[in-house]
């Protein structure tokens, strides 16, 4: 039963990797409160913004999966969730056209935000497609020579952030780019994560990540500090902090121990090491949603 092929909508959900957008939505979030707190929040913006963030997620990873697919890199000893291109439930061609198809769509979207924004708009939005692409595939991938983490950085922090921001206050405020900084890196532990478990695949397929050049012991270092570094960049930021602090130091700590036990769990097998870091891979996407709640809810509270 588990190796049943999944009907065709069930098989474009799994491959948008749902667990991934929760990324996608968190520093639309953050923006959003932090516009609240300029009496300047605006909802039409919000749900735009987070529309065009969650189609360029699903962008990026429709072509993750054809590219890897095409390369050879999602195999059958793979430890993470199952490949719609390599299990054969969507064509190679079926994916490049999804990733186009989405891509018309978050280019729409992003055109509504001229209303409020100006032809800068554009610039960023094209990048964004551009790097969708050039994350997996192109003559020089990105995310095969170690800058995955940089582009997240940017592209799940500073530019969905600031630019959220930006089309709701007129302006960009140091509490914008530290907050986009801070989800930038905090949402970079789902790469770390990713990276982990991948390593043995990733040498294979020639896919030099940071965690393949430098080891898993700095892999786990990283994603330990990813929290606590998102943490005390949102309190030199104005405002209360007291419900961002109970939700990092609680969930993240936890997430992190986990990952230790599971790393040091050398009675366990291959795939059920795999399995675990699946299961903290969902946790570490609710922490970074649960982030940005806890930044909205300070904002609430800071507001009234």
């Amino acid at each position: 039963m588990e190796n049943k092929k999944p009907n065709i909508t069930k098989s474009w959900i799994l491959a948008s990797r749902p667990k991934t957008l929760m990324g996608a939505l968190a520093p639309v979030v953050i923006a959003s409160a932090l516009a609240l707190n300029q009496l300047t929040l605006n909802w039409c913006i919000a749900l735009i913004c987070a529309l065009f963030a969650i189609c360029m997620q699903i962008v990026a990873n429709f072509i993750n999966d054809l590219v890897d697919f095409k390369k050879g890199s999602d195999r059958g000893d793979r430890l993470g969730p199952k490949r719609a291109c390599a299990q054969g439930w969507i064509s190679a061609k079926s994916m490049l056209f999804g990733s186009i198809f989405m891509s018309v769509i978050a280019s729409l979207l992003g055109l509504t935000l001229l209303f409020w924004g100006g032809w800068e708009l554009i610039v960023i939005g094209v990048s964004c497609i551009l790097f969708a692409f050039l994350y997996s595939t192109g003559p020089y991938p990105l995310s095969y020579y170690g800058f995955g983490d940089i582009l997240v950085l940017l592209f799940f922090g500073f530019v969905p952030v600031c630019t959220t921001y930006y089309l709701m206050c007129g302006n960009l405020s140091g509490d914008a780019w530290l907050m986009g900084a801070a989800i930038g890196i905090m949402t970079d532990a789902l790469l770390i994560l990713n990276n982990y478990r991948d390593i043995e695949e990733d040498i294979k397929s020639g896919k030099r990540t940071i965690i393949v050049r430098m080891g898993k012991e700095f892999g786990y270092r990283c994603y330990f500090a990813t929290g606590y570094i998102a943490l005390m960049l949102t309190f030199f930021t104005s405002g209360s902090h007291l419900t961002v602090l109970i939700v990092v130091l609680y969930l993240h700590t936890r997430a992190s121990k986990q990952f230790r036990k599971i790393d040091e769990a050398y009675t366990m097998t291959r795939q059920e090491k795999g399995k675990a870091l699946n299961k903290l891979l969902g946790q570490t996407a609710l922490t970074i949603i649960l982030f940005a709640v806890a930044v909205a809810i300070d904002s609430v509270i800071n507001y009234y």
